[in-house]
């Protein structure tokens, strides 16, 4: 049987069925955003340029104070070399961003797939006993398979047994016809007879009476009959599974679609290897992206690198086959950076160039905020990444992670609140992602998060969503779970205690510490 494609057709996706990604969100601002083609003229706004002005600038240091989660007290930087004159255009918001990703895609139809890929995928329809396993009795033992009592006349294997007759068998091997047990080897000793032929006599271990009627014979359908459910859809396929349907027959099953990838790695500075000289910069997404888009529910099959030109960009993008992929395209391409609106950033005009039109342009968040969505008229999404690591990964979250889910059958990943370790000043306009550490069960973001860096990234434990107005001490904010991470801890209930009379002795200084109580600030500990 010919394996069908995993992922979907050369038609476009049929997103008009779904409700347009604007259309779910609460402001005004999504829907224009998410229709408009690549190279239209953006309506004005002031949210979320990529390089914004840093407020209350300390005239000593010439830098303003650090806000929680803001190395060095600098303000973030997404693209550097951008023009004085910010590009204004319709950012989405984080809430309407991820929303958008998730609903410009439909699900990817089920196929079926080898066994040896079916591991981990959502088994699509049942697993049936095409017929009965065992489908023959066999032998559970290495020995003679008998007819009767002994002693037994050996007789040549595979031949009907007569009564008081034993052939020598193996496990698994068929029962012949007439054969009623199976004798294990160690209970049996072969000798000669009066006559001086070969009989095969009782001996060893066994008792007396051995074997009885049935014993040590695995008989046919004792797994299962033909026709039985084995697996039902809906089950994610373990190895036991896979196991399970190769004894039944099966060489591939039905499973439901998975997204393709295909990562497009930028940049004529990168090195692969080696510590990088001025003007280099290591790779930081070629080690572990295609791995955090397989936990994503991606299928990463091609990994490749580009330089910086036009020319590469355009090539890099166009539908090519991919040979782990049946040959047939991506379903999604993730390129690292080139988001920007520099000279040198040539994701939307290779876009535009192939007839693409824009999902998202630009998310009102930082890091993070240069990501940009786009569905080629080929049904292919291309999701493009900021080019530092941390900003890209909190890209990948926001768009990547909501467009993985689509496609792959999946819900929109959960958003849980958390209660904030410390004061978070706000931030007018946009959304901030600020990885957290757990202390004494409060989140407190995480030092050294700025868009370039991977360190608290490394250590954390989620990542706060942190509104534009931003958040009290002991407030409950929202958080993700990170790709590799523990689930968001469910916020604990609070306790009913029963009321006790106060003590007329109490004293005036254990009333001030009572006042006193409540959230304390542990987010200096934190290194």
């Amino acid at each position: 049987m010919t394996a069908a494609p995993e992922h979907r057709s050369d038609d476009p996706h049929a997103s008009a069925a779904k409700t347009p990604a604007g259309d779910a969100t609460a402001a005004g601002d999504g829907s224009a955003s998410a229709e408009r083609a690549v190279g239209d003229p953006a309506p004005g706004t002031d949210v979320a340029s990529d390089v914004e002005p840093a407020p209350d600038t300390d005239p000593a240091s010439g830098s303003r104070p650090a806000a929680a989660g803001e190395p060095d007290g600098q303000p973030e930087q997404e693209a550097p070399g951008e023009p004085d004159t910010h590009a204004k255009h319709l950012a989405h918001t984080w809430e309407e961003a991820r929303q958008a990703a998730f609903d410009c895609a439909s699900p990817i139809p089920a196929a079926p797939v080898p066994l040896r890929e079916a591991v981990g995928r959502t088994l699509a329809t049942d697993i049936t006993a095409h017929q009965d396993m065992p489908h023959y009795a066999s032998s559970a033992m290495d020995g003679w398979a008998v007819n009767g009592s002994g002693p037994w006349i050996l007789a040549e294997p595979g031949q009907r047994l007569a009564p008081h007759q034993a052939s020598v068998i193996v496990t698994g091997g068929l029962i012949p016809s007439g054969a009623k047990a199976v004798l294990r080897t160690e209970n049996g000793v072969i000798s000669t007879d009066d006559d001086g032929l070969p009989v095969l006599t009782l001996g060893g271990a066994a008792r007396p009476g051995e074997p009885r009627n049935g014993q040590h014979i695995r008989k046919a359908a004792e797994e299962a009959e033909a026709g039985d459910v084995l697996v039902r859809a809906g089950v994610v396929l373990n190895p036991a599974h896979v196991a399970l349907a190769a004894l039944a027959g099966y060489d591939e099953v039905e499973v439901l679609g998975k997204p393709v990838v295909k990562l497009l790695l930028t940049g004529s500075e990168v090195i692969e290897q080696g510590l990088p000289g001025p003007g280099r910069v290591r790779d930081t997404f070629g080690p572990q992206l295609a791995t955090v888009v397989e936990m994503l529910g991606g299928l990463c099959r091609e990994q490749a690198r580009i330089g910086d030109s036009y020319t590469e960009w355009l090539a890099g993008l166009e539908d090519s086959g991919i040979p782990e992929a049946r040959n047939l395209p991506a379903d999604v391409v993730i390129t690292t950076g080139g988001t920007g609106r520099s000279g040198t950033d040539h994701f939307r005009r290779a876009v535009a160039e192939l007839g693409g039109r824009l999902v998202i342009d630009g998310v009102a968040m930082r890091p993070g905020h240069p990501a940009v969505l786009a569905e080629l008229p080929d049904g292919r999404f291309v999701l493009g990444l900021p080019g530092n690591p941390l900003a890209a990964m909190m890209a990948l979250s926001t768009v990547g992670a909501p467009l993985l889910a689509a496609l792959g059958h999946g819900q929109l990943p959960p958003v849980r609140e958390v209660p904030c370790g410390t004061m978070i000043e706000p931030d007018p306009g946009r959304t901030r992602l600020m990885p957290f550490r757990l202390l004494y069960g409060m989140a407190s973001p995480a030092q050294h998060t700025g868009p370039g860096m991977m360190r608290g990234l490394a250590s954390a434990d989620g990542v706060l969503v942190v509104p534009p107005h931003g958040v009290q001490l002991g407030e409950m904010v929202p958080a993700f779970a990170l790709p590799w991470g523990p689930a968001i801890p469910e916020p604990k209930a609070a306790e009913s205690k029963p009321k006790t009379p106060a003590r007329k002795s109490a004293s005036r200084t254990s009333a001030k510490q009572a006042a006193q109580s409540g959230p304390v600030d542990w987010s200096a500990l934190l290194d």
